[in-house]
């Protein structure tokens, strides 16, 4: 299957600018040490992936999935092999306690990549579940800033979402948040970051769904009205590298919208996929027929599929990497755009998000609509798309 083919493009984005700045890339990879946090998601793996090729001096990865870890060590090793450098995993959380233990026995690290993060929408449906992604998308990065500050890191990198440009979902509004934050901590510690896209086949993403559900002959479900743009890991794990190694202090990287870069439907992806597998996708009128008629349409090598128009709390009409007030230049790079912040946040602002979440958090009981307002204190434009839908009641 070839991913490009997939998501509608022929060639990779990056590739011209990499080439170029590749000298450099390799020397600063070559000369550091390297924290991933979050590094065995699919971003995270990317990343861990294009510093690794680069033979860095010590390269440690952090993330919670002891599984999604393994295999991130066992792809490395059947493609990449092995290289000089200090390259080991830990199966710990970043907030937790061990994080901060791990700190103080290592040397310090040059560069602190942070890829965790809560990426769903459907992670607002309740006070519950929103709260963690307020934890990791916020708190975390916060404490994981500050940690590296301590120890002595040079650099820290985060990334972020094109949902955080005019976020009409929690997720991106969480995320928009962060860089609230991000932008006081640059007075400390120079911090760049990334918005991008969907990353094409990504765990949990719709269409890896596409692959789980090919694998256990079940229905493909898909919006036909959503247009969205994709890169693929290797392309999200290059604009990370990119960021984290080139960008200024509070620079934002984001993909140049081009011919090369372009809106594509979710359904059009799922007809794209089933064909390249030697399937005639069969549009059912309902989920019900889908599933019902599974069997008897895979049989013939039709798949059943539903598509739909969406209706979704979170979902975007159309997405943007920047907004009209930022300052970007356009001309460093082929692929790539750079958004150029000042230290421009509000001490008051901050410092209230923290107490109302400290209060929430102390309470018996978490209602939603507290955390909602607070968002929308934060983002006094924050046009929160809620529709009494979510993503769980789909198939």
């Amino acid at each position: 299957m070839n991913m490009l083919q997939m998501i509608g493009r022929e060639q990779p984005l990056f590739d011209v600018d990499v080439q170029r700045e590749e000298k450099e890339l390799s020397a600063r990879v070559a000369a550091s040490r390297f924290m991933v946090i979050g590094g065995a998601g699919s971003i995270g793996q990317a990343v861990t992936r294009e510093i690794f090729k680069r033979r860095p001096k010590a390269l440690h990865v952090v993330d919670i999935s002891e599984n999604n870890m393994v295999e991130l060590v066992r792809d490395i090793r059947s493609t990449l092999g092995y290289i000089d450098g200090d390259f080991r995993t830990f199966a710990i959380d970043c907030g937790g306690r061990e994080y901060e233990a791990l700190l103080q026995a290592e040397r310090g690290y040059d560069y602190v990549l942070n890829l965790s993060a809560l990426k769903h929408v459907r992670s607002e449906k309740d006070p519950f579940t929103l709260m963690r992604l307020i934890e990791v998308n916020v708190l975390n990065t916060i404490k994981t800033i500050e940690l590296a500050r301590e120890h002595g890191a040079r650099k820290y990198f985060c990334v972020s979402t094109d949902k955080a440009a005019n976020p009409v979902n929690m997720m991106g509004a969480s995320k928009r948040i962060m860089e609230m934050f991000l932008m006081r901590s640059s007075m400390e510690l120079p911090i760049s970051t990334a918005r991008f896209a969907n990353v094409a086949f990504s765990d949990g993403s719709l269409l890896h769904g596409f692959n789980q559900r090919f694998t256990k002959r079940q229905p493909i479900s898909a919006p036909n009205d959503v247009r969205r743009y994709f890169v693929t890991p290797q392309e999200s794990g290059e604009l990370c590298l990119m960021s984290c190694l080139l960008g200024g202090n509070r620079d934002i990287f984001f993909p140049k919208l081009s011919e090369s870069l372009h809106l594509t439907r979710f359904s059009d992806i799922a007809t794209r996929y089933l064909e390249s597998l030697g399937y005639e996708p069969y549009a059912c009128d309902s989920e019900e027929e889908a599933r019902d008629r599974s069997a008897e349409l895979i049989a013939r090598r039709q798949w059943p599929c539903y598509f739909f128009a969406s209706d979704t709390t979170g979902e975007k009409d159309f997405e943007e990497f920047f907004t009209h007030s930022e300052t970007l230049d356009l001309q460093r790079f082929t692929s790539i755009g750079v958004i150029k912040n000042t230290p421009d946040y509000d001490e008051a602002k901050l410092g209230h998000f923290l107490n109302t979440i400290r209060t929430i958090r102390g309470g018996a009981s978490w209602e939603k609509e507290a955390i909602v307002d607070l968002f929308n204190h934060m983002i006094p434009d924050f046009a929160h798309k809620e529709t009494g839908k979510y993503l769980d009641g789909r198939m």
